[in-house]
């Protein structure tokens, strides 16, 4: 069963992995992504981010998601860490770890958890910008078209 977390609390990526691997079955890959705060060039230089969220609603699509994967790709093991709150440039913001016996279902799967938490997952970002302005964050096009790629189409009949 994925574990998953969301809160304000700074992610140690080693730690998670090894709490990954701490889990039982025969792991052959571990695939990973850290997401952090980019700062942005200019008028647009950002220095921090904030991200907001409704607990229960957030988690349980997350939950949603993670156990799809771990059934699509037969995962030993699945770990979604999302930090809300504000967070500074360099920070992290997001961690998603994924083990499988063979290397490419463990880096397709973090693809596709990843892709998915861009445009699916309830968060609300607003960042402040290095003028003194904020402003919140608009859904990009080319996000939904990375998450359209793992839409599985049934065959014609």
């Amino acid at each position: 069963m994925a574990f998953i977390r969301v809160g304000p609390d700074d992610i140690d990526m080693a730690t998670e992995i090894a709490c990954l691997q701490s889990e039982p079955g025969e792991i052959g890959g571990i695939a990973s992504f850290l997401g952090v705060v980019r700062g942005g060039e200019g008028h647009s230089a950002i220095t921090a981010m904030t991200l907001e969220h409704y607990p229960a609603m957030t988690e349980a699509a997350i939950r949603r998601v993670a156990e799809e994967a771990e059934a699509r790709w037969n995962l030993i093991g699945c770990r979604v860490i999302h930090r809300v709150g504000r967070i500074p440039v360099g920070g992290r913001i997001v961690l998603v770890l994924t083990a499988a016996r063979h290397r490419q279902a463990a880096l397709e799967s973090t693809s596709f958890l990843i892709d998915w938490l861009k445009v699916g997952a309830p968060f609300w970002k607003q960042e402040h910008l290095i003028s003194g302005k904020d402003h919140w964050v608009e859904a990009k096009s080319a996000d939904d078209l990375a998450a359209q790629r793992w839409l599985v189409v049934a065959p014609p009949d």
